[in-house]
């Protein structure tokens, strides 16, 4: 085993200047355990907005915080702030997601590249979005001490693409949140707070961002063909619109005044109403087309909701969802396997059985100990 030395690392904190975002979660869980069980590690925490950052991590220290000037993003803090504290505090190893700026000094880079979804599925994408990227995250990770990533398809991925041996890309994995165990409500309670706090109840479930590869629209059309607001029951979507989706808003604009009062679309809500959502759903749906991991359909089982699942890309390890998951691009499976799941839901014994399988597979604490071995490996090589 090797000796654990004090390691002085700096993490770019900037996603949590904006609004909310995946890589928020991987920061907030990875280190918020992480400071817990290993305090020999100095972090230091470079952001424009403080308060939110402390908000997520109150374990934060506040003069380990060092602030970025501009408060829009942008690169300036690539060019300026971090160059600056580099140099200024001589971190052992710095941390950044996606993109990481001029090698400084002796600083370690850690680069944890989640995703490389652009080049699986360009269409999706515009080319300048796809070269600018390709362009930046391949040369972030490829100049990376430390390679990481979040499932194993991701990592195949971006060793494909990048012409990287696979074996030095590690994996990080997501887990599920415990803050979801500090909200628990059983499901009659939840349906309540859900009931009474926003007007909603006998709901369908979608929780993501909005963009095209996560087919919002696909799950909107057939809830209408379905005729599934004729039996009473809403569609929820909760995520903020990343992307404009035109198939989407079409799909709105043509829903009539008795689909329009059943369907939802919240932007944003706190963990606790999230919680009760996921616990109070008639039924979870996932059908997005591409994922570099895909956490809400992990959180919804987690809380005891039925949960119909894609099967594609990172996805497709989620076997414990069998027999109800689909191919997102075979509709006739979809509707089938959704019209399915709202009249015949899985006994309660299989969604435990689900909810357990996820518990133990996707825990924060054990990716924790994977990225600080790594740290420490690193150190003493």
């Amino acid at each position: 085993m090797v000796q654990a030395k004090t390691i002085k690392l700096f993490v770019d904190a900037h996603s949590f200047d904006k609004e909310y975002q995946g890589t928020q979660t991987f920061i907030r869980e990875l280190y918020g355990g992480l400071m817990s069980t290993h305090p020999e590690l100095d972090i230091y925490w470079g952001t424009a907005n403080a308060g939110r950052l402390r908000a997520a991590l109150p374990l934060i220290k506040p003069e380990n915080i060092l602030p970025y000037k501009n408060n829009k993003g942008g690169v300036s803090r690539f060019l300026f702030d971090i160059p600056f504290y580099l140099k200024k505090y001589r971190f052992d190893f710095a941390h950044f997601q996606y993109l990481a700026p001029r090698q400084q000094g002796n600083c370690r880079y850690i680069v944890t590249l989640h995703d490389v979804l652009f080049n699986n599925f360009p269409a999706d994408f515009s080319y300048t979005y796809r070269a600018s990227r390709n362009f930046l995250f391949g040369k972030s990770i490829k100049n990376a001490a430390i390679k990481t990533t979040v499932s194993p398809y991701s990592r195949q991925c971006i060793a494909d693409d990048y012409k990287i041996a696979a074996d030095t890309i590690h994996v990080i994995p997501n887990g599920v949140s415990h803050t979801f165990n500090q909200f628990h409500q059983n499901k009659e309670e939840a349906a309540k707070t859900v009931k009474e706090k926003f007007g909603i109840e006998n709901f369908i479930l979608y929780v993501s961002r909005v963009e095209p590869r996560k087919n919002h629209a696909l799950l909107l059309e057939k809830y209408i063909e379905l005729d599934l607001y004729k039996q009473g029951i809403a569609l929820v979507f909760i995520g903020i619109e990343s992307m404009p989706v035109a198939r989407l808003q079409n799909a709105i604009q043509g829903l009539n005044e008795d689909e329009r009062a059943l369907f939802f679309w919240l932007n944003d809500i706190s963990q606790a109403d999230l919680s009760a959502f996921y616990t109070a759903c008639r039924l979870f749906v996932y059908p997005s087309k591409a994922e570099g991991f895909g956490i809400p359909p992990l959180e919804a089982a987690i809380c005891g909701a039925p949960v119909l699942c894609s099967s594609a890309t990172a996805m497709s390890s989620f076997t414990f969802f069998e027999p109800y998951t689909f191919d997102p691009e075979n509709e006739e499976e979809f509707e089938q396997k959704l019209l399915n799941l709202v009249n015949n839901p899985p006994a309660a014994a299989f969604l435990n059985h689900v909810a357990g399988q996820v518990g133990e597979k996707y825990q924060w604490k054990q990716s924790g100990e994977i990225f600080y071995n790594l740290l420490l490996a690193d150190k003493a090589s």
